[in-house]
C-alpha cells in the first residue's frame, strides 16, 4: 500500500512565541502528526518550488500582516510573503491543488481572485457566531456541521466584495464573508479554524499590543475567550485533510 503524501503548513508569523503554538494547534485540529503535516515558515524562507508534487495539499496560517497596509509601509518580509502566497493562490486555483487559506490568507486569495479587501468588517479578538449559507450546508467539506456554530476570530480587515469566482459558504453578523470556496478544492476562512479557546488566550497575550483589541482590556478578552465553547471549527480542518489526502 502506498503511503499518503503529507500536507504542507505555511506560517507567516514573525513572532517566535506564536509560531510553535500555531503549528501545534494545526496538528491537533487536523489529527496529523509532524510527519504528516510539514511546517514551513514563509517569514524566514521563500515558498518551496511549485508544483509541490510531494504534498496532498496546503494550509495557510494567520499573520499580523495586513494586505490593506500601504505598500510603502510593508516590510521586505511582508512583501515577499505576499508575493509567495499570491503565487500559491493562483497556482491552487488554476491547477486544483487543495488549499485552505485562513485569516490573513483569505485576504491574499480574495485580491488575487478579483475581490476587494477592506477594513470595514474587522472584528476584535473573541468568539463569533458563524452561520452556513444554503451552499455551505451542501458543501462536502462542511457536511455534518451544524447550521450555526461558534468560532474564534480577530482581524483588522476582511473581504468586503466577494470574488465572482467564489461561492459564499458562511457568514456572521459583523463580517459577511467567513468562509468561501473557489472551484472544488480551494477554501478560505476568515476565522481561525484551528484554535481552541486556550490557544487563542495564549495568542492574545502575544498580540496584546497589535491593535486587535485595546491592550488594557486583555483580562476581559481572556475571560471572554476562556468562557467560549468552540469545537466545530476544528472539524473543518479534519475534514480538509481527510477529503484531500492523496
Amino acid at each position: 500500500m502506498s503511503r499518503k503524501r503529507p500536507f504542507l503548513f505555511l506560517s507567516a508569523r514573525p513572532e517566535v512565541d506564536a509560531v510553535g503554538p500555531e503549528y501545534q494547534a494545526m496538528l491537533t485540529a487536523t489529527g496529523l502528526d509532524a510527519g504528516e503535516l510539514h511546517h514551513h515558515r514563509l517569514d524566514l524562507e521563500p515558498l518551496p518550488p511549485l508544483p509541490l508534487e510531494g504534498y496532498s495539499g496546503v494550509i495557510v496560517g494567520g499573520s499580523p500582516f495586513n494586505v490593506t497596509t500601504q505598500p510603502a509601509a510593508k516590510s521586505a518580509t511582508q512583501r515577499r510573503v505576499e508575493s509567495d502566497l499570491s503565487l500559491l493562490a493562483d497556482w491552487a486555483v488554476d491547477t486544483g491543488l487543495p488549499a485552505l487559506f485562513t485569516c490573513y490568507g483569505i485576504g491574499l486569495l480574495t485580491e488575487r481572485q478579483g475581490g476587494v479587501v477592506g477594513t470595514e468588517f474587522g472584528e476584535e479578538a473573541g468568539p463569533v457566531t458563524v452561520t452556513l449559507t444554503a451552499e455551505g450546508l451542501d458543501d462536502p467539506l462542511l457536511a455534518g456541521l451544524p447550521a450555526s456554530f461558534t468560532a474564534l476570530t480577530g482581524h483588522k480587515e476582511a473581504t468586503s466584495v466577494l470574488p465572482e469566482s467564489a461561492t459564499l459558504l458562511a457568514t456572521s453578523g459583523a463580517c459577511p464573508v467567513q468562509i468561501y470556496r473557489v472551484g472544488s478544492s480551494v477554501y478560505a476562512t476568515q476565522f481561525h479554524p484551528e484554535v481552541l479557546p486556550q490557544d487563542f488566550v495564549a495568542r492574545a497575550h502575544v498580540y496584546k499590543e497589535h491593535g486587535y483589541f485595546p491592550s488594557h482590556e486583555l483580562e476581559e478578552v481572556v475571560a471572554r475567550l476562556a468562557a467560549s465553547d468552540v469545537t466545530v471549527p476544528q472539524l473543518i480542518m479534519r475534514h480538509f485533510v481527510q477529503r484531500f489526502a492523496r
